[in-house]
């Protein structure tokens, strides 16, 4: 993101969250002031640098979601001087339909790293979400999403957004920077620059948090599952996302797991699924009340404190 972020034409925020809040308020025909008035409710638009009139300009009198959504980045890109923008907010892999709505012409990278890696990068994570009872408590519940997302992400690639998918692996990123940016931009319709490649030198090592490898170059070494792993934990993410892994070419340590460990994985999995929906519908029917407003004004005064 970061990288992307660097380039001249391109302009992509800190994660959003709010696409799939605002569909559940405002659905596929939006009313634009209680849309916008919405907007200034969020924390997010005001760390951005946006107000809801700046927004108001880009967008047109009677928009459909799809336009109200882009009002809001063409005003963000347009406060960066860019002509394009982008958005890398990971929990939207749960919601990829949702996003052909918002951006029915966007383009996807998907960038997929070693889910025994990324593993060790979730739980080292120090903020947690206070209300989502839906995120993974464990290594072995993150295998569950992580095998979930990426092949629904895959298959998403596949169907709804043919043509406009691209696979990118974590590995040849870090591995060869430039080589790798040179293929995302030329699927992106973008010139090679090389100010991507400098995008930690606008990094402190303490900012931000939970990334402060920003600030640094590209590291091939940055989680080494084979050895920061307990084998313990190495064999409940291959019970439970180890077909994924060898799927995508990824080394298994444990061809063959015990009945006990697939049977405790094919649970686990139906147990994510199960907190997902009911957490889902849970979100629609106080996204629509008074719930959610309070919330809002929960989350700047938050900002406001500085409070994670």
């Amino acid at each position: 993101k970061e990288m992307l972020d660097g380039h001249s034409e391109l302009a992509i925020p800190s994660e959003s969250y709010f696409i799939p809040q605002l569909w559940d308020r405002h659905g596929d025909q939006p009313d634009r002031g209680a849309f916008l008035a919405d907007l200034g409710r969020l924390a997010r638009i005001k760390e951005w640098g946006l107000t809801p009139e700046l927004i108001s300009e880009q967008m047109p009198a009677e928009p459909g979601f799809a336009e109200a959504v882009q009002a809001v980045y063409r005003a963000y890109a347009a406060l960066h001087g860019k002509p394009r923008f982008g958005d890398k907010t990971p929990s939207y892999m749960q919601r990829l339909e949702l996003l052909e709505r918002a951006f029915p012409a966007a383009r996807y990278v998907h960038l997929i790293r070693d889910g025994r890696d990324a593993g060790l990068s979730f739980i080292s994570m120090r903020r947690r979400p206070r209300f989502n009872w839906a995120r993974p408590r464990g290594l072995a519940a993150f295998a569950a999403q992580w095998r979930r997302e990426v092949r629904g992400a895959r298959s998403f690639g596949r169907s709804l957004a043919e043509g406009r998918y691209l696979e990118v692996r974590f590995d040849d990123l870090v591995t060869d920077p430039e080589e790798t940016l040179r293929v995302i931009c030329s699927f992106l319709e973008l010139a090679f620059e090389e100010a991507m490649l400098s995008y930690h030198e606008r990094f402190s090592a303490d900012q931000p948090v939970d990334h402060a490898i920003l600030a640094r170059p590209p590291d091939p070494d940055a989680r080494r599952w084979r050895e920061q792993m307990p084998d313990r934990d190495q064999r409940r993410f291959e019970a439970a996302a180890g077909d994924l892994l060898a799927e995508l070419g990824y080394e298994r340590r444990y061809a063959r797991l015990g009945a006990g460990a697939r049977t405790r994985a094919r649970v686990g999995r139906a147990a994510l699924a199960a907190r997902i929906a009911t957490f889902d519908a849970t979100l629609v029917v106080a996204r629509k009340g008074p719930v959610w407003r309070l919330r809002q004004i929960y989350m700047r005064r938050s900002h406001v404190d500085g409070t994670p």
